[in-house]
C-alpha cells in the first residue's frame, strides 16, 4: 500500500491519549469526535420529516427514530474500527483499493452529496436568521457562509477548539427543546408507547411515506468519511492492544453522542406532536409554519424564538462538519491537498451559490423545494458510502484481527440492506409524485 500524506494532516494524531490512568481520563481524551458525527443526525434536513411526523401522527412514528438511530449507531462504529485498525480514512481505502475510474465516480457522488447536505445546511441556518432577526434569506445566506473563517480560526488553535464548538451548539439545541417539551407538556405514556413498534407503520402508506423519510436521512454518506478520518486524531500507540482500546472508547463516544442526537430527533417530533398534532393542526411539515404556531398553541411568547434559535445552532454545527467532510473527502479520493481556507471556500460556494439563485430567481417558497431535493440527493449516494464501509471492515486482508466478527459482518449487511433498500423505495415515490 501506498504511503501518502493523511487526511486533515494539520491536526492528525495531534491529541495526546494516556498510556495509563482510569477508565473516565481516556473516555475524556477520546471523547469529540462522536459528537461531530452526531450533528449530521440533526441537521435542518431531518427537521421536515420530524415535524411532518410529529404533527400528522403524534407519538406512532418515535419508534422509527430510535430503530434509526440504533442502525447509525452501528455504521458509526465500523467507520471507528475502520480508521483505527487500518489507519487509513473510507475516502483514502477506496483510492487504494478501487481503480481509478470506479474512484474518480465515487468522489463525484461524494462531491455532490456534500455540496446537497451543505445546501440543507446553509439554508437552515439562513431561515434560522431570518426567523429570528427578520433578515432576508439572501442575506441570511451570505452570513452563514462565513463560519468557514470561524472554523480556520480554531482549527488553527487545535482540533479540540473544533469538538468544544460543536459540542457546546448540540448542548445548545439540547436545552432548548427540552425547554419545549416542558411548554408542550407531552403525555409521557403516550411517549413511551411511541417507542414500540407498530404494525400499523406498514400498513398505512402515508405513515410509511414519512417513516422511510426518516430512516432515510439517519446516514449520512459524507459522515461515514468523516467519522473514519477523525477518529485518527487521537495519537493512540500502534500495538494491538491500544488499537482495540482506541476502538472501544471511539464507540463509547460516538455512541453517547448519538444519544444526543436521538433525545433531540424525538423531541422535535414530540414537541410537534404534543404542539399541532393534538390540537388539530395535521398538516404542519415546513420549519416556517411551525416557528409561527408555536408561540400562539403553547401559549409561550418565548417558544418560537427558542425553536429558531436551536434551528441556528442545528446548522450551524451541521455545516462547519460537513466543510471539514469536503476536505476530507478530496484529500482521500484524489490525494489532492489544497490550503485549507481554499477547500473549504470551494466547499461552501457549492452550496452557496444554487441556494443564492433559487432564493433570487424563485423566491424565498423555494428553499423547502430545495430542502427536500437535498435529502433525496443524499439518498442517490448513501449505498455508494456504506457498501465500501461493510467490504472494507469485514476484509480480514486488510483489517487483520479487527476485521469484523461473522455476526457483525451479517448485522452490518442485512442494516444495509435495510437502509438502501428504503432509500431506493423513497426515491421511487419522490419521483412519481414529481411526475403526477
Amino acid at each position: 500500500m501506498t504511503i501518502r500524506k493523511p487526511s486533515l494532516s494539520e491536526v492528525h494524531r495531534t491529541i495526546a491519549v494516556p498510556k495509563i490512568g482510569n477508565f473516565w481520563r481516556k473516555m475524556l481524551a477520546y471523547a469529540g469526535p462522536g459528537y461531530l458525527v452526531s450533528v449530521g443526525y440533526m441537521d435542518p434536513g431531518n427537521w421536515a420529516t420530524d415535524l411532518a411526523g410529529g404533527s400528522k401522527f403524534g407519538y406512532a412514528l418515535l419508534s422509527v427514530i430510535l430503530i434509526s438511530n440504533l442502525m447509525a449507531i452501528l455504521l458509526q462504529s465500523l467507520c471507528v474500527r475502520l480508521g483505527v485498525a487500518t489507519g487509513r480514512d473510507l475516502a483514502q481505502l477506496c483510492r487504494d483499493r478501487f481503480s481509478p475510474r470506479v474512484n474518480f465516480c465515487l468522489w463525484v457522488l461524494c462531491e455532490i452529496a456534500i455540496a446537497a447536505c451543505d445546501l440543507a445546511e446553509l439554508l437552515g441556518s439562513a431561515i434560522a436568521i431570518q426567523l429570528l432577526f427578520g433578515l432576508p434569506l439572501v442575506w441570511g445566506v451570505c452570513i452563514t457562509a462565513l463560519d468557514v473563517i470561524v472554523l480556520l480560526m480554531l482549527q488553527h488553535k487545535g482540533f479540540r477548539y473544533v469538538e468544544a464548538l460543536v459540542i457546546m451548539l448540540i448542548a445548545t439545541i439540547g436545552v432548548c427543546f427540552a425547554t419545549e417539551i416542558l411548554f408542550a407538556k407531552p403525555d409521557v405514556g403516550g411517549i413511551l408507547w411511541g417507542y414500540v413498534p407498530k404494525l400499523e407503520i406498514l400498513q398505512n402508506p402515508e405513515m410509511l411515506y414519512i417513516a422511510i423519510g426518516i430512516l432515510g436521512a439517519t446516514v449520512m454518506p459524507h459522515n461515514l468519511y468523516l467519522h473514519s478520518a477523525i477518529v485518527q486524531t487521537r495519537a493512540w500507540e500502534e500495538t494491538p492492544k491500544k488499537k482495540w482500546e482506541a476502538i472501544k472508547f471511539g464507540t463509547i463516544d460516538s455512541t453517547v453522542a448519538l444519544s444526543f442526537a436521538l433525545f433531540i430527533n424525538s423531541a422535535i417530533l414530540i414537541v410537534a406532536a404534543a404542539t399541532f398534532h393534538f390540537s388539530g393542526y395535521q398538516k404542519v411539515a415546513e420549519i416556517q409554519e411551525a416557528y409561527q404556531l408555536l408561540s400562539p398553541l403553547l401559549g409561550v411568547s418565548a417558544a418560537s424564538a427558542i425553536f429558531g434559535l436551536a434551528l441556528l445552532a442545528s446548522g450551524q454545527s451541521s455545516t462547519l462538519t460537513a466543510t471539514l467532510a469536503g476536505q476530507i473527502v478530496m484529500e482521500g479520493f484524489l490525494d489532492l491537498h489544497l490550503p485549507p481556507w481554499l477547500r473549504r471556500l470551494a466547499t461552501r460556494l457549492l452550496a452557496v451559490i444554487p441556494a443564492l439563485i433559487a432564493i433570487i430567481f424563485f423566491g424565498e417558497h423555494s428553499t423547502s423545494n430545495l430542502i427536500v431535493l437535498s435529502q433525496v440527493t443524499l439518498s442517490l449516494q448513501l449505498p455508494f458510502a456504506v457498501i465500501p464501509l461493510v467490504m472494507f471492515t469485514s476484509d480480514h486482508s486488510l483489517m487483520g484481527e479487527f476485521a469484523n466478527p461473522k455476526w457483525l459482518k451479517g448485522l452490518a449487511w442485512l442494516v444495509s440492506a435495510i437502509i438502501i433498500g428504503l432509500n431506493i423505495w423513497l426515491l421511487i415515490q419522490t419521483f412519481l409524485t414529481w411526475i403526477s
